[in-house]
């Protein structure tokens, strides 16, 4: 394609985007992506919660979003489902001196502590699970924000999580559904949580994948925000209804691989 695109056609452009899913989305796109810290593990309860936190420190650079993603799951001892359930006081010790970016190891204890108590008679599957009228992620990632808030994590806490009725674009809470959610046949997202329907997941936005979709016209809104999640939605779905954040590798790999 020789970087015009104001005349092609929808179809067009869908097929160009195919085409892109087929080159990113596969085995080796796992290596250097956050989405390797899940994959080191078999046990979905180890990989939803690696992949919770792996998905909460992505912004920046890759490899320190997994070295450091690599470092928390050491400091639990590799064993990240069984430390959010059974680490006690000199468990969590372990976990002092942690850093990374605005995250300290006190947030970390108390977003540890308080995923405890709200999974205690739930699982996060079952609290991202969309009710029967929702159609994208506002609703699950609105009342995990909230769920979050009522169980006592206070506001230093709760600034590393997406609250969309704010118009926050929720990119990372949507890739880490992605992950948990989609059904892969390349193998890339780990597909776990089979009572989510992936024709409902949200694509993640931000800066880079939003670029993109502007300039292939299928995101006309200026700002990265949830109206602007829910345009590229739309677009998206009307090129696959069943399978639509597909697209995530597309818009991803553009950016980031082609300097589109």
């Amino acid at each position: 394609m020789d970087g015009s695109f104001e005349n092609l056609s929808k179809e067009e452009i869908k097929e160009y985007l195919d085409e892109m899913v087929v080159r990113y989305d596969r085995p080796e796109f796992i290596e250097n992506d956050p989405i390797s810290i899940p994959h080191r593990y078999s046990d979905p309860r180890d990989q939803e919660i690696a992949g919770l936190f792996a998905a909460l420190f992505a912004w920046g650079n890759r490899k320190t979003i997994i070295n450091k993603s690599l470092d928390l799951m050491e400091r639990m001892g590799d064993a990240p489902g069984d430390f959010l359930q059974n680490a006690g006081r000199k468990d969590l010790l372990s976990l002092r001196g942690f850093v990374h970016r605005t995250f300290s190891s006190d947030d970390i204890v108390e977003t540890l502590l308080t995923l405890r108590k709200v999974t205690s008679d739930r699982t996060l599957e079952a609290i991202f699970r969309h009710h029967p009228n929702e159609v994208d992620g506002f609703g699950p990632i609105t009342r995990f924000y909230h769920l979050l808030k009522e169980n006592g994590l206070g506001p230093r806490g709760l600034r590393h999580f997406s609250n969309p009725s704010t118009g926050s674009a929720a990119k990372r809470l949507n890739m880490y559904l992605r992950w948990m959610v989609r059904r892969d046949p390349a193998g890339v997202d780990l597909g776990i949580w089979s009572s989510i329907d992936p024709s409902r997941l949200s694509c993640p936005l931000d800066v880079h994948s939003g670029k993109v979709a502007r300039k292939l016209g299928i995101l006309k809104r200026a700002q990265n925000d949830w109206r602007s999640v829910a345009e590229l939605d739309q677009s998206l779905r009307s090129f696959d209804p069943l399978d639509p954040v597909k697209y995530d590798f597309a818009l991803f790999g553009l950016s980031a691989m082609e300097n589109f």
